[in-house]
């Protein structure tokens, strides 16, 4: 398997800027008119850490979770501060928070999923201890969660047209995108780092 469950420090991360973004194709015509396209059915998201980092000590850290990653070689778990929850990053995570599907009566397992608008985002690293299950509005304790997968297994099959809903925290599975880290000594404690690219991965 090419990713360690394992989540980066998050006072490696502080400072870190980032976002969503998108794959477009655009033709245009020879009216003018444009034709345009996505092959990406979800945003991929990209990050830059490090750049904040003065302590040689954090730098030291970040270095060895870069060397036990092999570079590029294995993903791992990445806190985005500006998405990590199934509501709002200052809500209370709710077990209603987000539908994942409708009972049949057969049906056990609901993978995790968050909303944006009419897109739907697969949620694949839950943190542990913090997903809670509703079903037909009422929340139960009977469930397991894969935290590797985000895969929901319920103890008993909901009825038919029962609603299954659930509010969790969530980790986004990055890897470095680069190969080398570059640090500058600056003093005999602080030093400075260049900015370190993580990209999302798919798992």
């Amino acid at each position: 398997m090419d990713f360690h469950e394992v989540r980066l420090p998050a006072r490696l991360a502080f400072g870190s800027t980032g976002g969503v973004e998108r794959r477009t194709e655009i033709t245009t015509l020879g009216s003018g008119f444009e034709r345009r396209s996505s092959p990406w059915a979800m945003g991929r998201r990209r990050y830059l850490i490090g750049a904040n980092l003065r302590s040689l000590d954090d730098m030291a850290a970040l270095i060895a979770f870069f060397e036990a990653r092999r570079g590029r070689l294995y993903g791992f778990r990445f806190k985005d501060f500006a998405d990590f929850k199934s509501c709002a990053p200052s809500g209370t995570v709710s077990a209603g928070d987000q539908a994942l599907g409708v009972g049949d009566g057969v049906r056990t397992v609901f993978p995790l999923i968050k909303a944006y608008g009419d897109v739907e985002r697969s949620i694949v690293k839950p943190v542990e201890g913090t997903v809670r299950v509703a079903v037909g509005g009422v929340e139960t304790s009977g469930f397991a969660v894969d935290a590797a997968t985000g895969a929901v297994s319920l103890a008993v099959a909901p009825a038919a047209g029962a609603a299954v809903t659930a509010g969790f925290q969530f980790d986004t599975p990055v890897r470095f995108d680069t190969d080398r880290i570059e640090t500058t000594l600056e003093s005999f404690d602080a030093g400075r780092m260049a900015a370190v690219p993580l990209i999302e991965v798919r798992v």
